[in-house]
């Protein structure tokens, strides 16, 4: 299963090799990272997606936990959280096939930030579903270069669980 960890550290020399090296020597993979300052200054907030089962991730955390740059670790996989990713996609777009890009773009909420003859660059934020989704329907397009930034995420303020809530939504439509 995959996890989400929100992990505070002090913003000091070799904090983040220090928690990647945990990983490595433990033959764990991070699939995503992101870091950046937080609100306080001098603290860092890394976001990481890993994954494994609920013993791993607890002695993983157990592990983040001692080290001495690290203030805290919040597994927001259960807990209602708001998360985000952003992409940045290349695709091939001859005038025969612009103005459906330029179509599905709008769907998508994503911004053009580069035109060329036989391209466009997209910019796209969203929950990584989104993104994938976005990937997809612009395969057929031809995706000539993609980067992707880790996901971020932060706990929800308001508690409310948006995913409990699409299924709930979801279950109580009735079928046509």
């Amino acid at each position: 299963m995959k996890h989400t960890l929100s992990v505070l550290v002090e913003d000091e020399s070799g904090a983040l090799s220090r928690i990647s090296g945990l990983f490595a020597r433990r033959g764990f993979n991070i699939e995503s990272l992101a870091v950046g300052p937080t609100e306080q200054s001098g603290i860092s907030r890394l976001t990481m997606v890993v994954e494994g089962d609920e013993h791993t991730l607890e002695q993983m955390t157990k592990q983040l936990d001692k080290l001495i740059n690290v203030l805290g670790v919040i597994d927001l996989t259960r807990i209602p959280s708001v998360e985000r990713e952003l992409m940045l996609l290349k695709v091939s777009a001859p005038a025969e096939t612009r103005s459906a890009i330029l179509d599905l773009v709008q769907v998508f909420r994503a911004n053009v930030v580069d035109v060329a003859d036989d391209a466009l660059t997209l910019e796209v934020v969203g929950d990584p579903g989104k993104l994938v989704a976005l990937e997809q329907v612009m395969e057929g397009f031809g995706i000539l270069e993609i980067a992707r930034t880790g996901k971020v995420a932060l706990e929800r303020a308001s508690g409310v669980n948006t995913a409990f809530l699409k299924v709930t939504a979801s279950s109580k439509r009735v079928p046509a």
